[in-house]
């Protein structure tokens, strides 16, 4: 597609498609390279180099007196960044935040925001002048460190990158977003990367094993505990992608009477105290955090947030698993290591190549550095060698300098001397020509002519500038060390007790007794507190009660069907007793041919004994039966037109078994067989019809049932000789008193 404009000799046409293509590119590499991305030597980007390069010139210096803001924004602005204002102060504010950088490079003076989020006072209220931690990134800057570039208008020079004196990218993190692409990078601590980078120097091959067992992790500048294992951390560190679970520090105040409170004295980084705690009481009144009662912000100058539990009996640890859960009092960050490898090229690095690449530039800045110098030591040795001529022939030169036209070339001429040291002799002045000086001159020359003996036997010793930048990594860890405030580590390492969701689920459950009513037509709605008289309830038209069982709202619900099936419902989530309720076949995925056969307040360590009307079934553990979707868990397989038809406990030894037919059957349980799914197998013979109740008991106590007027008849395993059998046998006719209903009465669950 083409596109035709006006150009310098009439129209031209271009194709709109590669236009925009080369201007996205364009706008992206920008984006990439001059905002986004920090450089891995000096762990910084643009505007904080810039910032800091700023500052130098305005000697704003560690020992110097403090500027108004608003003056180095100017300055930064009007020379080298030209964008807008507000852009520059918020990095110089960020730089100044203790919360936000490990190591601040901006010593701020005045309001420069809060943990809480509060912004910082405008520029024309605050000051700044730079830290120890900045003048060392800065270091050498005039010693032609570094190369330099013209400005964006070329009236001025800045330096492409700084010398880096500190292991800047990772001591103090970076994040950014660019195009296509982004970085995160989390603070450590400056000791541990010194440390790791002394292993380096010494054997370049290491592994990022041995540099682990220096470099912990991060270390961020507002605490926390991370909770991440070493496997996942090591593989961060290798692939230069991975995340960190972070942690709020808290601990446990004994109060009066039994009581306590959990206080949280470290949240995690870059988390907003205020916002955190607004969460907090969002969720606690909308009943989300029922074990916890209250919580205030106590802080003053450090963290102190304090959580009031419900009751004394509340369990601190499930408490706080529930805030982890819902909450930023846990949070991840991501390590994304993507910078700019040598200033230019975007990539993601291990942690073993960013620390090798900040190495490299120490020891190039060493050697441009010891070059600089000497060319001033050759410079300065040249001059004085100079003065030396002039001293020993001070009485010609004095006659020249006074008689000749051109005292220059006339000295050069008579000397042998070079234009440097003629012009050194010419600018002399008459105090110098004192007899001292001549001794003054010579012990110059020689400690200089020392000097530089060594700066050559340095730039030819690979060795030694090795073990040059290895003293001066050793001077930024004393520095830095853990015996200083600044350097102190202030994220340890923790486990995090995995407790389960199921238990953090029910804790975050406000719990209250509840009674929940099932109608004929599969209905379900709760009632609160353990309602007994069921006369009052009503119904829809044509409908009735089914069954009713008293719960908690956070007991589990199981619902076993005909089909065979177990559903497992939350308490917490059925309807309240106004109305009618719902039909539970829009809660799950219940076939429309089954019915529910009995409901119950799921417990995992009970057993259960299914049945079909065949008399074919199992036993099974309850906890094998709950289902954790909406389709349901298969457990009893029936073929129609069988179903099932029946679910009891197991309690003792032995079963009774009654068919239809009115016979009774008692065998040991062990006949029984216990799966987890299938037919099962049988339990009573019948010519016709089917089952009618089961019922299992302890040998010791005997045989219980219950008649229609309420009556409990007991038989002992001895008086029930008669019906004793084998699994699978017919049975005989039951004892005298027995329920005409065919029921044993008393089974429920």
């Amino acid at each position: 597609m083409g596109q035709e404009v006006i150009g310098q000799h009439g129209p031209v046409t271009i194709n709109l498609k590669e236009a925009l293509e080369e201007r996205y590119l364009s706008y992206a590499l920008t984006t990439i390279m001059h905002r986004a991305l920090p450089d891995v030597r000096d762990g910084l980007k643009p505007v904080h180099r810039r910032i800091l390069y700023g500052m130098r010139l305005l000697k704003l210096d560690p020992n110097q007196g403090f500027k108004k803001c608003a003056r180095v924004v100017g300055d930064v602005m009007g020379k080298y960044h030209p964008h807008g204002d507000g852009a520059i102060y918020d990095a110089l504010v960020r730089l100044a935040q203790d919360f936000s950088v490990r190591y601040p490079l901006v010593d701020g003076q005045g309001n420069f925001g809060n943990i809480d989020g509060d912004s910082a006072a405008a520029m024309r209220y605050t000051e700044a002048r730079m830290t120890d931690v900045a003048t060392r990134i800065l270091d050498g800057l005039n010693e032609n460190a570094v190369e330099f570039r013209e400005t964006y208008d070329g009236l001025d020079s800045e330096p492409i990158v700084l010398p880096g004196n500190f292991p800047n990218l990772l001591a103090n993190g970076s994040t950014g977003i660019a195009v296509g692409m982004a970085t995160s990078i989390p603070p450590h601590n400056a000791y541990e990367l010194c440390n790791a980078c002394q292993v380096l120097i010494t054997n370049p091959d290491a592994e990022i094993e041995e540099l682990l067992e220096h470099v912990k992790g991060p270390d961020f500048p507002t605490g926390g505990t991370i909770v991440s294992d070493k496997g996942s951390i090591l593989e961060a560190y290798k692939t230069g992608r991975g995340s960190f679970r972070t942690r709020a520090k808290w601990h446990k105040e004994e109060g009066p009477r039994g009581t306590y409170n959990i206080i949280v004295t470290e949240i995690p980084y870059l988390v907003q105290k205020s916002r955190l705690i607004e969460k907090i009481a969002e969720l606690l009144i909308a009943r989300k955090l029922p074990l916890l009662d209250d919580v205030r912000d106590e802080s003053a100058e450090d963290v102190r947030v304090v959580l009031a539990p419900r009751n004394k009996n509340v369990d601190p640890e499930l408490l706080m698993a529930s805030l982890f859960k819902l909450t930023d009092l846990e949070n991840r960050f991501s390590l994304n290591m993507n910078v700019l490898s040598k200033g230019v090229v975007p990539k993601v690095m291990s942690l073993k190549d960013v620390l090798k690449e900040w190495l490299e530039h120490q020891k190039d800045v060493l050697v441009r550095r010891s070059n600089h110098r000497l060319d001033q030591i050759n410079h300065r040795l040249e001059i004085l060698e100079g003065y030396l001529i002039a001293y020993l022939n001070i009485d010609e030169i004095i006659r020249i300098i006074r008689e000749e036209d051109d005292a220059k070339v006339s000295l050069i001429k008579a000397f042998e001397l070079t234009d440097v040291q003629a012009e050194a002799i010419l600018n002399m002045r008459l105090r110098s020509l004192r007899k001292l000086e001549e001794f003054e001159i010579k012990k110059e020359h020689d400690k200089l002519s020392k000097e530089k003996s060594g700066l050559e036997a340095l730039l030819a010793s690979e060795k030694k500038l090795w073990n040059r930048v290895s003293k001066q990594i050793t001077e930024i860890g004393k520095a830095y060390g853990p015996e200083t405030k600044i350097g102190a580590r202030r994220t340890n390492f923790g486990q995090a007790e995995e407790h389960n969701l199921e238990e953090i689920h029910q804790a975050m459950i406000e719990k209250e007794p509840i009674t929940v009513v099932i109608s004929e037509k599969g209905w379900i709605r709760t009632l609160k507190g353990h309602v007994q008289d069921m006369s009052t309830l009503t119904f829809k038209q044509g409908d009735q009660l089914h069954l009713s069982i008293h719960a908690e709202t956070t007991s589990k619900i199981l619902l076993f069907t005909t089909g065979g099936k177990f559903y497992t419902i939350g308490a917490d989530k059925l309807p309240g007793g106004r109305g009618h309720g719902e039909p539970i076949r829009l809660m799950v995925d219940m076939d429309e041919t089954q019915e529910i056969i009995s409901a119950f307040v799921h417990k995992p360590d009970r057993k259960l004994l299914l049945s079909s009307d065949e008399a074919r079934g199992f036993i099974v553990e309850e906890k094998d039966v709950a289902a954790t979707t909406r389709k349901g868990k298969q457990i009893l397989n029936v073929t129609a037109p069988a179903k099932a038809v029946l679910c009891i406990p197991v309690v003792g030894d032995y079963v009774a078994v009654i068919g239809l037919n009115r016979k009774l059957m008692v065998f040991p349980l062990t006949q029984i067989a216990e799966m987890t799914r299938g037919r099962g197998v049988r339990l009573q013979r019948y010519r016709d019809g089917g089952i009618s109740d089961i019922k299992t008991f302890d040998s010791a106590t005997g045989l219980t049932w219950t008649d229609g007027s309420g009556r409990t008849f007991t038989r002992t395993l001895e008086e029930l000789q008669d019906w004793r059998g084998d699994r699978g046998q017919a049975g005989r006719l039951p004892p005298n008193g027995f329920p005409r209903t065919n029921k044993f009465g008393g089974n429920s669950i």
